[in-house]
């Protein structure tokens, strides 16, 4: 190929195909029968440190809203991650904002499901950009490795991940 923007598409087609083929490929967990987004996290035991998180921040309304949203749900081994002390004072009523703000870098409007994931930046409800790639086959969200897909709710979308998303 001769022209450089012909060969930017082309690369930019196949990051695209491989973002969708390794989605595609990662475990599923079932539907939500109707439970929104909070319902379905609460009944997860993977994800009860976000659960108590979003409760610590006042976002468990929102989440129960009609969105749709997509979240790209830290799991607890991911809130381990963080230094040591910093979940318990995120957690003080004195924080709640900047807990609230964390947490909104892992939530973005609209039901994307995995298969309709692109490679690429996308704002968070933060007005953040968090960068969805492909690195060592693996589907990232920021720094975070996605490790389920399609955790479905009836006012969006979940997907886990190993890591708490900090955007600058």
């Amino acid at each position: 190929m001769k022209h450089p923007i012909l060969k930017t598409i082309v690369a930019v087609a196949i990051s695209i195909a491989a973002v969708n083929s390794l989605l595609a490929q990662m475990p599923t967990k079932p539907a939500s029968n109707g439970n929104n987004i909070v319902k379905v996290a609460s009944g997860n035991p993977d994800f009860s440190t976000l659960v108590k998180a979003l409760a610590a921040a006042d976002l468990v309304e929102a989440l129960q809203g009609p969105g749709p949203f997509t979240v790209f749900a830290p799991n607890n081994a991911a809130f381990k991650k963080l230094p040591a002390g910093t979940l318990d004072d995120l957690l003080k009523p004195a924080n709640k904002a900047k807990l609230a703000a964390i947490l909104k870098n892992h939530v973005v409007k609209g039901k994307v499901m995995a298969a309709n994931v692109k490679a690429g930046p996308v704002e968070t409800l933060n007005g953040k950009d968090v960068v969805v790639a492909v690195a060592g086959g693996e589907v990232k969200f920021g720094n975070a490795v996605v490790t389920a897909t399609d955790i479905e709710a009836s006012n969006g979308v979940i997907h886990e991940i190993d890591t708490v998303v900090v955007a600058d």
